[in-house]
């Protein structure tokens, strides 16, 4: 029997998840020791490997097989574009994606007018504005904080996940469209999926039975 790999995006992901699969019984003690410098864990008994990876990376992972099945967040499964099954909502690290400004620049939204729109994902962006709102924009690809464009007039405004919205508010912006919905997803990698179905459909299955 071969190993199936699971790539985690690293953060609080990769712990929420682990809580899960503990649920259905699948456990890697080795991950649990945060001295460890290794970057692959491994449950002997299971025959599962584990990896922990950057969210943008876990698609790429996934996509060309070095993964079979990924744990990562809609938005990096939008941005990042990579060819695979997305199969299970998971539902927690739930937040949206938003376009978002100061309140003066709604007008600017609701006229099509060209605008400048700052974001660290150009192709959720490119795809909202060309496809679904037929509204030419000029996209910035920004890395660090997004907020700061609308206020130093880099760009009208951005496009960015927003969870509790204080950080706009504090900053005199406000979301004014919402893009979609986010949380964290599975996806399977399209060979492993008809070469393994038997045992990536029954973990799917018990991680069905323990969501909430």
């Amino acid at each position: 029997m071969r190993y199936l790999t699971i790539a985690l995006g690293k953060g609080r992901l990769a712990q929420k998840t682990m809580e899960l699969f503990e649920k259905i019984g699948i456990t890697c003690e080795e991950m649990k020791d945060p001295s460890s410098r290794k970057l692959i864990f491994t449950n002997e008994e299971m025959k599962l490997k584990f990896f922990l990876s950057k969210g943008p990376d876990v698609p790429t992972y996934v996509e060309y097989g070095a993964a079979d099945i990924g744990i990562v967040g809609k938005d990096t499964i939008l941005e990042e574009q990579r060819k695979l099954y997305e199969v299970l909502d998971l539902g927690y690290g739930k937040c949206r994606m938003c376009v978002c400004g100061p309140e003066s620049a709604k007008e600017l939204l609701k006229h099509q007018e060209l605008i400048r729109v700052a974001t660290k994902y150009p192709n959720i962006a490119k795809d909202y504005f060309y496809n679904k709102k037929h509204q030419t924009v000029e996209i910035i690809k920004l890395n660090g904080s997004i907020e700061l464009a609308p206020i130093v007039g880099l760009a009208e405004v951005i496009v960015d996940i927003v969870e509790t919205g204080s950080t706009l508010r504090e900053n005199g912006l406000e979301v004014l469209e919402e893009v979609c919905p986010l949380s964290a997803r599975v996806v399977v990698n399209q060979v492993s999926m008809r070469m393994e179905n038997e045992r990536i459909t029954k973990i799917l299955n018990d991680l069905k039975q323990v969501l909430p």
